[in-house]
Formats: structure tokens, sequence, C-alpha cells
């Protein structure tokens, strides 16, 4: 198991712009998603992008097939492996719902996302993904795919009367962010 660094909020590297992988099915996009999944996993995060552990790769993981303890009453979302994704919005409708980021640890903010979302791209392989999805998925894959494209959950806050630190907002789930 490689658990790498996360980079936070502050490190420049977490504001570009990610480049496009080129080559799928190599032996170092295998050894990068296995460096992410095991950080994600170390973490108790939902997903995680190539850039937060440094990598400037369109490269996100996100999903586990299973319930998550920091956002314990989630739908499930499974494990997916999104490269070089495209994010179109479904409709106008928004959701608003709390959301927090490894690489902003600590801390949780009430976040505008779109409802329902189509995401393509493709998987390690190189074979295409298509998916239309809304609710927790969908802000799952759009605040991941953030990542890529240089920007951070607080980014998008509008009311920071509604932002804080996770130990008084949800006591409940803290200690999920700190193993």
């Amino acid at each position: 198991m490689t658990v790498r660094t996360i980079l936070k909020m502050g490190d420049p590297r977490l504001l570009k712009l990610a480049k496009p992988v080129t080559e799928f099915d190599t032996d170092a996009l295998h050894l990068l998603l296995k460096d992410l999944l095991d950080t994600m996993h170390a973490a108790n995060g939902a997903g995680l992008a190539a850039p937060q552990i440094g990598e400037d790769l369109q490269m996100v993981v996100f999903g586990s097939g299973e319930p998550n303890p920091r956002y314990p009453d989630a739908p499930i979302v499974p494990r997916t492996v999104l490269i070089n994704p495209v994010i179109t919005p479904i409709g106008e409708e928004e959701q608003l719902d709390w959301e927090g980021c490894l690489s902003v640890p600590g801390l949780r903010a009430m976040v505008p996302r779109w409802n329902k979302v189509r995401y393509t791209g493709f998987d390690i392989y190189g074979d295409p993904i298509d998916r239309t999805v809304e609710g927790f998925h969908a802000r799952v894959v759009q605040h991941e795919c953030d990542h890529l494209w240089g920007k951070l959950y607080p980014m998008r806050v509008r009311d920071f009367s509604r932002f804080g630190f996770t130990d008084v907002l949800f006591p409940g789930i803290a200690q999920a962010e700190e193993d």
C-alpha cells in the first residue's frame, strides 16, 4: 500500500490546469491508479484527483461501492476511474449540499452543484465512459473534476455563513476526517 501526501489548499499546484492523459494501460498509469486508490482509502475520501497528490494529469477516482464514513448518509457511488473527463450539465437545476475536501482538511461548506450531469471520458484501458448521473454521484464527479481544472470547492461557495469547521458543524463525523 502506497499512501501519498495530499496537497493542501494554498499549494499552487492545485490551481493548475491538468494535462490530458495521452497513453492508456501503461505501467505508470496503473501505478498512479494504485496510489490514488490507496491514498483515497487511507483518508476515507469519497474521491481523489491526480493533482491532489502532485500528479499533473487528468485522472480522478471516486466512489467505492460502499458507504463512506465522511458522508455516512450519502448514497453509494460505484468505484470509478475517470480519465480526460468532460462534464455536461443536464437541465438548470442545482443542488446545494455540504461538501468537504481532502485538500481542505477539517472544513465543510454548502456548495452549489448541477443536480444532473452527463460525464464522459475514459477508463484506465482507454475504453470510453459515458454516464448520466444525479444527486451525490453528480456532486462527487463535479468536485473531483474541478481539481483537474484548478478549482477547489471554496471557490464555488456563495454564502460564507455556511462554511466552517467539520468538528463544529458535524462532530459525529469529524473523527472520520482525522483517521
